[in-house]
């Protein structure tokens, strides 16, 4: 979505993702967010007439990207583990690149439904499509005896459950043991690489 927008609301947009994810939806104003974009207050209700809407723009946008990361099937003729092993990476690297995400969607979804419904609406059939794709892939490996007998929705949990885990435990469990910034980020490196190893193991037969 970004990408296709220009000046002044794409600056909003930017703007309101960056207080969005420090701050949270209640303790972000839209003055900040004008300041933030070198705008005035009247040019972010001109563009998204509310801070509702515009929250909602861009959680639907990162919402979208997350699920994106880990859903993306145009992996071409790859043998499966290795498209897995992309598949993974690349939540991996999303979750990477927006740290706080994690904890934004947990409460934003726990606190307010509808905004879950909302971005249901703009998916559409989208993830029931790509479920089907993914489980029709499973059943190939499966049936080959390549892989243990098992839903998509236990397979895409455990991926989400251990890539989302450093997000939110990592910076607490960095602070009490009083790691160094460059130690933890070779740390980060090593969690990637051994989420995939944890994952791949546990589809053994």
């Amino acid at each position: 979505m970004i990408d296709t927008l220009e000046g002044t609301e794409k600056a909003i947009v930017e703007a309101a993702t960056k207080l969005f994810l420090e701050k949270g939806f209640a303790s972000t104003s839209t003055t900040e967010i004008a300041k933030e974009a070198g705008c005035n207050q009247a040019m972010v209700h001109y563009y998204f007439r509310t801070k509702d809407r515009l929250f909602e723009a861009v959680f639907a946008e990162k919402f979208q990207g997350f699920v994106a990361s880990i859903m993306d099937i145009s992996s071409g003729d790859l043998p499966f583990e290795e498209k897995l092993t992309q598949k993974i990476g690349a939540h991996f690297d999303m979750l990477m690149e927006n740290p706080k995400l994690p904890l934004l969607f947990a409460y934003e979804l726990n606190t307010n439904p509808k905004r879950l419904e909302a971005i249901k609406k703009k998916l559409g059939d989208l993830p029931s499509m790509v479920f089907a794709n993914f489980q029709a892939e499973l059943d190939v490996e499966i049936e080959k005896g390549n892989i243990r007998k098992m839903k998509v929705i236990d397979l895409l949990f455990t991926i989400i459950a251990l890539n989302i885990a450093l997000f939110i435990v990592g910076p607490i469990f960095k602070n009490f043991a009083g790691i160094s910034d460059e130690y933890y980020e070779g740390f980060v490196k090593h969690r990637k690489k051994e989420n995939v190893n944890t994952i791949l193991r546990s589809l053994r037969p």
